[in-house]
């Protein structure tokens, strides 16, 4: 059986496609994660991850995070409109256990997805 992954056209990849983001985003956020989106022209949603070592210090959690959000990303892209995504890591991130993180996630896809396709 294949693993399904992440596929490299679906990740922002240079700064100035983070910046692009940045610089006039859709927010939600809550105490795990901010999430911000903007809409894109590529046909696709795509996912960039900036978690800090302010926010989780150890190495194992940082990766952990990224996991749990590159999953879940990929297993909704289907669903969630085109556009640029950039999750930031929340103060409560690093100690919250995997199905808090993924049900946070979930929220933050549907509001986000609401608020791009009114944009």
């Amino acid at each position: 059986m294949r693993r399904a992954r992440l596929q490299k056209r679906a990740r922002l990849l240079k700064a100035s496609e983070f910046n692009r983001v940045f610089d006039k985003a859709v927010r939600s956020s809550d105490q795990y994660f901010t999430v911000l989106a903007r809409q894109n022209e590529t046909g696709f949603p795509r996912l960039g991850l900036a978690i800090s070592k302010k926010r989780a210090k150890l190495a194992v959690t940082r990766n952990r995070l990224k996991r749990i959000i590159r999953e879940s990303f990929r297993q909704k892209q289907l669903e969630i409109c085109c556009a640029d995504y950039v999750v930031l890591a929340g103060h409560k991130s690093s100690t919250a256990n995997n199905s808090r993180l993924i049900q946070s996630l979930e929220q933050h896809w549907q509001k986000l997805n609401k608020l791009c396709a009114k944009s």
